[in-house]
Parts: C-alpha cells; structure tokens; sequence
C-alpha cells in the first residue's frame, strides 16, 4: 500500500504545482504555454494506454462543462481569456487532472 500511495502523491505533485503557478503567472496566454509544456514533459517522461484521449475528454469535458457553470451564474471567473467566461488554461489543468485521475485508478486497481 506504501507504495501505490507514494505513486499517487507522485502523480499529483504536478497538479498540486500548477495551481500554485496561477498567482504567479498572472498572463493567462504564458500560463497556458507553461501547462502545455509541462503536459509534454510530463508525457514525454512516462506515457501509458489512452494518456490522450483522458487528456483529450478531461479537456472537452471541463470546457463544456465550466461553459455551463458560468452561464447558469454558478460560477464566475475574474480571468476570463477563453470564449470571455473562463481562464485559457484551465482546460489544460483539468485535462491534465482527469489524466492523474485515470493513472491513480489504474494503481489503485492493481
């Protein structure tokens, strides 16, 4: 079990720094480069069965979705680049969520 947990804090450390980042890079366009490259990166170190496609619905998913939040006045955002209702990159951090998400179920299916 010490082990699978360690592969999950492992897998979620990324994410955990991406959203540290977003007070720091206040320019929505540069922080979205930096989520991609580390997406890359991330990708380039270690890639398994349907990485992209979890990547792909994690991205389609969460703009539809957060579409129909801010529409319906759930939720609002202050930094709106994308279609003037959300963040540019938060589609490439949920999309790279819903890719640490399939990885750690796969671990805890082992």
């Amino acid at each position: 079990m010490e082990s699978k947990t360690r592969s999950i804090v492992f897998y979620c450390i990324p994410i955990a720094l991406m959203i540290g980042s977003i007070p720091w890079v206040v320019d929505d366009y540069m922080l979205t480069v930096v989520y991609a490259a580390c997406i890359a990166g991330l990708l380039s170190v270690k890639s398994e069965d349907h990485d992209v496609l979890a990547l792909v619905f994690g991205f389609a998913a969460i703009t539809v979705s957060e579409s129909f939040f801010v529409s319906t006045g759930v939720e609002t955002f202050t930094r709106n680049s994308l279609f003037g209702i959300m963040p540019l990159w938060l589609p490439f951090l949920w999309a790279y969520a819903f890719l640490t998400i399939k990885r750690c179920l796969r671990i805890l299916d082992r």
